[in-house]
């Protein structure tokens, strides 16, 4: 594209929207002004990705990036499936390489390390004998390692969310495109049971018209994120100290559009967003600061709002709700809230369905359970308890990505989803800083939508790997 078409694309956008010379404050112009071009952008697609079965491996080599917070638990989990071989594991502080390495001790995994430098994960991912690169790094990394190990012949699986910049998502779907390797974002919550049992009850007609949506990610990290012992140099404060939006829609907002078919058979067509000012963060790094000046300098910041909202439309007209707050002292909730012509259910504060106006009683749940809990769950479900990783649903996810690669299988989750659920962020952004101004959502998959189809809830074709324990 020609630099004055890009300035036509951005005046004419601006001016459509009555923004030009409105003296936008507290963003940077520029980077606003690249989400509302971006977000107009047609794609035409080089290969579709959706419904993409990859050669089959017997055997999953695997490499880890990233062994803070996420990493450890994926390495241990990942120990205990057929068919794997750990091959290598990296982080930027030798502590933690050695940790997990002592942690597989008595497996089968005696992986290679690398450490001590920023850029020690190229070297992990240029080795010849790697399928898969799984990537638990800090946001900022997740898209220029996702896009180095693809076009090195690998496979990505990446922690949410898979990027933060609209030209990040295209970055991803373009490579993703033209290596045809996978790119799987590594949105566990699509597992969860309650949320694997709705989309089989979606899937049999039990919700009639699936007509609206909502989910969350409300958790109490106030304390976390302002702790040195927390995040990586403390990065995730960070974001939320420069960014006003909805930072980590991907959990709440993953499981509904599976249910809603978005990207197969139905597409996100706008959003608009809006953010409550901050009640909590500036004033607790200020009591912080009286006692540590470490935290001064976040003392006058102007931290991203409590709570956000945005709501989305889809092209067939149904309609999705997102939140997401960090901050507020309330127990957590994803809430997961399926809604259509015949029936609901929703998962938070108490997990329910109802039809007509009544919620079914505990024996009838019973009953539910019993015709709509999915394959998958029957068999791994109890050892995904007792391996864990948030309850289960973590190991049901990596199980699942390795069976599908062993099998040649399409995955749940493809490079158009990982695109299509991180872009919410970078778009809210945007309305946020315009008044809740609707912005158009991206097409990732070219149009593609109108025809994929949806994910599956069988194993047909796998099921194959064993579990070790």
């Amino acid at each position: 594209m020609s630099n004055n078409r890009r300035d036509f694309l951005k005046l004419s956008g601006l001016a459509g929207m009555g923004l030009v010379g409105s003296g936008l404050t507290g963003f940077n112009q520029k980077e606003l002004d690249k989400v509302l071009v971006q977000s107009k952008r047609g794609h035409e697609q080089r290969f579709n990705m959706s419904g993409y079965s990859a050669p089959k491996l017997d055997v999953v080599r695997a490499g880890f990036i990233g062994l803070g917070m996420r990493g450890p638990g994926h390495v241990e989990r990942m120990s205990k499936i057929q068919g794997v071989e750990i091959k290598a594991i990296c982080d930027l502080l030798p502590d933690n390489v050695a940790k997990v390495k002592e942690s597989l001790k008595g497996t089968d995994h005696n992986p290679e390390t690398y450490s001590g430098s920023a850029y020690a994960w190229k070297q992990m991912v240029d080795r010849d004998d790697l399928d898969i690169i799984f990537i638990l790094t800090p946001w900022d990394w997740h898209v220029p390692m996702a896009v180095y190990a693809m076009e090195a012949g690998k496979h990505v699986a990446i922690e949410v969310p898979a990027a933060k910049t609209l030209e990040e998502c295209w970055e991803l779907v373009e490579t993703s495109e033209r290596t045809k390797k996978h790119c799987m974002m590594m949105e566990n919550c699509c597992y969860d049971f309650f949320e694997m049992m709705t989309l089989n009850m979606a899937r049999d007609g039990f919700f009639g018209d699936v007509i609206h949506g909502e989910g969350a990610y409300l958790h109490d990290l106030l304390g976390l994120n302002f702790s040195k012992k927390g995040y990586q140099d403390m990065w995730r404060l960070k974001e939320n100290a420069t960014r006003d939006g909805n930072l980590y829609a991907t959990h709440g907002l993953g499981p509904i559009c599976q249910i809603m078919d978005i990207n197969r058979g139905d597409q996100m067509d706008y959003l608009t967003s809006l953010s409550s000012n901050d009640f909590m963060m500036r004033s607790h790094a200020q009591d912080l600061a009286k006692e540590d000046d470490f935290f001064a300098s976040y003392a006058n910041m102007d931290f991203r709002g409590n709570m956000n909202t945005t709501m989305v439309k889809t092209k067939k007209g149904k309609s999705i709700m997102i939140q997401h707050d960090v901050t507020s002292p309330r127990p957590y909730s994803r809430i997961h809230l399926v809604s259509g012509t015949k029936g609901i259910a929703q998962k938070w504060p108490k997990q329910g369905v109802a039809t007509g106006h009544q919620w079914f009683t505990d024996e009838q749940m019973k009953d539910l359970e019993e015709k709509y809990t999915p394959e998958i769950t029957k068999k791994v479900g109890e050892m995904a308890k007792q391996i864990g990783g948030h309850g289960g649903m973590d190991f049901m996810m990596t199980w699942r990505l390795v069976d599908c690669l062993r099998n040649g299988l399409p995955l749940d989750q493809d490079v158009y989803d990982a695109a299509l659920w991180s872009a919410i962020s970078p778009l809210s952004e945007w309305s946020v800083a315009n008044r809740a101004t609707s912005i158009d959502v991206p097409d990732f998959t070219g149009g593609s939508w109108k025809t994929n189809a949806p994910v599956s809830i069988t194993l047909e074709g796998g099921g194959t790997t064993k579990v070790v324990v």
